[in-house]
């Protein structure tokens, strides 16, 4: 699977495909920051177009998943799989020991994604995140690399 580092010119149609995929996608300026900031983007695009991307932040000796996204003609294809792998590659590369995240509470076919790409729980968040009736945990996960 061919992925390439997300540029600035990447980020229309990344915020896009955020914007289909999340109840409350990262803005297109929060995108721009997270490059800018230094985090790592990455894509893969099919047929030309975007099919997956993530972002990550590298810290000293572990990485932090910031968001990882599949356009849904994409899913259940492997490329989410594949894309993790890679950055699993990535950051045993960057000598990273571990990768987090955090995961809505909610989102149990991404709970179950992660578990079975080896992320194990080791913790939560009380209302992390934003949703349609308040606030709602995050479930914080790690692997180790």
């Amino acid at each position: 699977m061919n992925v390439e580092p997300m540029g600035v010119e990447d980020l229309i149609e990344v915020a896009a495909l955020e914007a289909r995929i999340q109840a409350f996608p990262w803005t297109l300026g929060q995108l721009r920051d997270s490059l800018a900031a230094g985090h790592e983007g990455w894509s893969h695009r099919a047929a030309g177009r975007l099919a997956a991307f993530a972002l990550t932040l590298p810290a000293v000796d572990e990485t932090e998943l910031l968001v990882i996204g599949v356009a849904p003609e994409h899913r259940r294809q492997g490329i989410g799989r594949a894309l993790l792998e890679r950055l699993f590659a990535r950051a045993r590369a960057t000598a990273m020991r571990r990768m987090l995240l955090e995961v809505r509470a909610s989102n149990v076919a991404a709970g179950a994604f992660y578990r079975q790409a080896g992320f194990v729980e080791i913790g939560r968040r009380r209302g992390y995140y934003p949703a349609s009736a308040g606030r709602e945990d995050a479930i914080v996960m790690a692997r180790e690399l």
